[in-house]
């Protein structure tokens, strides 16, 4: 989570130093009244504290005061070909009101971008309260999230074959925490733009407390099974409704996973067909997730799309090596990069759906383009050429904007992030 409103940049009259765990109350009082001073629940603030990656966190000091708040969770990303990435999880930004316009996130991300290029991690990736802040720092916009507010007293599902040889339970959520979380794993290396968990990130997905329910039911979950295996699960919530005319009810889902298409529809059927609701509201999916296709009318679907993830190359060369491509590409990228300028300059990418090489090189440009715009691009859900016909990306020689723009593409299909940090 991340905000601080854009203003002009300067010297700080600031001293940032590295979180210390007897500052964490206050430097998470900090950030909590940054988003508005709401409270969270013992059980979400003990989750956070447990997570808090010290080493890698720290706070904006005026004099005694604490003004802002930085840190970076240490994670791997699935990149397009399947690998593991390191990344840092840029998380827990904030600057005090007080304290606007006066360069305080700029020198943060300075010293956070810094101290990720140290630790040898060749990504950094967030999720923006205001997507406006930080295309400045060389985030773009990668991952799309999909919303739908689906009629299900009207629409029905054409599930296939095999779907009716799942079987479905419920299963109290917290007892069957580590099975889901198995099942998430082996999701993890399908798509782009997903997190590997580290222990103790399971717990996100079942916090539960009363104030965030809205009037809806505690957090239910249902399993899949096939052959003895547990193949899938959801989490999800029911809101009753009544009216003089009869039941109303909406199911909210917060969370779907399955290792085959079957179980994934059988899911999908289960929340259709509860019993006494009408409505299914449904955030953050992927773009192309399949229910879509299986639907009698997408119209009354109510689709929405909000970005997600945003991607900061902080190592071009290693960044873009470390992903593979689904035609082969030859460009030499002449890439823009003020903030980070060890990545400004001439790289030859070479690679195909075997691996990739980008080194520094001397060759004339065939693209130019920001790194903004290269991390809006590197988990292949946002086209380089759509981005050209945007200005965004000029191509130098002709036909290296298409033979970029198709190898760029994921072959995996759209990059999704399935939770926040």
């Amino acid at each position: 989570m991340t905000t601080e409103a854009t203003g002009r940049t300067g010297l700080p009259a600031t001293d940032l130093r590295p979180l210390l765990r007897d500052d964490w109350d206050n430097w998470y009082d900090t950030l909590l009244r940054a988003f508005g001073g709401a409270g969270e629940s013992a059980e979400e603030r003990a989750l956070w504290r447990d997570v808090t990656p010290y080493e890698r966190s720290f706070g904006a000091w005026d004099g005694a005061e604490l003004v802002g708040t930085a840190g970076a969770f240490d994670f791997r990303l699935t990149v397009p070909g399947g690998a593991s990435v390191p990344t840092a999880g840029v998380t827990m930004v904030s600057v005090s009101a007080t304290h606007r316009r006066r360069g305080v996130l700029t020198s943060m991300m300075r010293r956070q971008l810094d101290d990720i290029r140290t630790w040898g991690d060749p990504l950094a990736v967030l999720t923006a309260s205001e997507p406006a802040i930080y295309g400045r720092f060389g985030y773009g916009a990668a991952t799309f999230g999909l919303h739908a507010e689906i009629d299900t007293s009207r629409v029905r599902l054409s599930v296939p074959a095999g779907t009716d040889d799942v079987r479905l339970r419920y299963a109290e959520t917290g007892a069957v925490l580590d099975v889901c979380e198995a099942v998430y794993a082996r999701t993890v290396p399908l798509r782009a733009g997903m997190l590997a968990r580290r222990p103790g990130w399971e717990r996100l997905g079942v916090l539960d407390p009363e104030s965030e329910r809205g009037g809806a039911s505690p957090l239910q979950c249902v399993l899949a099974e096939r052959d003895g295996e547990i193949t899938g699960y959801v989490r999800y919530r029911v809101k009753p409704k009544w009216t003089d005319t009869g039941h109303n009810g909406e199911v909210l889902l917060t969370d779907l996973a399955a290792v085959d298409a079957v179980s994934e529809a059988a899911l999908w059927r289960f929340l259709f067909g509860i019993d006494l609701t009408t409505s299914l509201k449904v955030r953050g999916r992927p773009l192309d997730e399949a229910w879509q296709h299986l639907v009698s009318d997408i119209r009354r679907c109510e689709l929405r799309v909000r970005d997600s993830l945003y991607v900061r190359l902080v190592d071009v060369g290693a960044a873009l090596a470390a992903r593979t491509y689904q035609a082969p590409v030859d460009v030499v990228l002449d890439v823009e990069d003020a903030f980070c300028p060890w990545n400004a300059g001439r790289w030859r990418l070479t690679g195909d759906a075997k691996g990739a090489v980008c080194s520094p090189t001397t060759d004339a440009a065939d693209l130019r383009l920001s790194v903004r715009e290269l991390g809006a691009a590197y988990l292949g859900g946002v086209s380089l050429g759509s981005l050209a016909r945007a200005g965004r990306v000029r191509e130098l020689r002709q036909g290296a904007l298409a033979e970029a723009s198709v190898g760029f593409g994921s072959a995996s299909g759209e990059p999704w992030l399935p939770h926040g940090f």
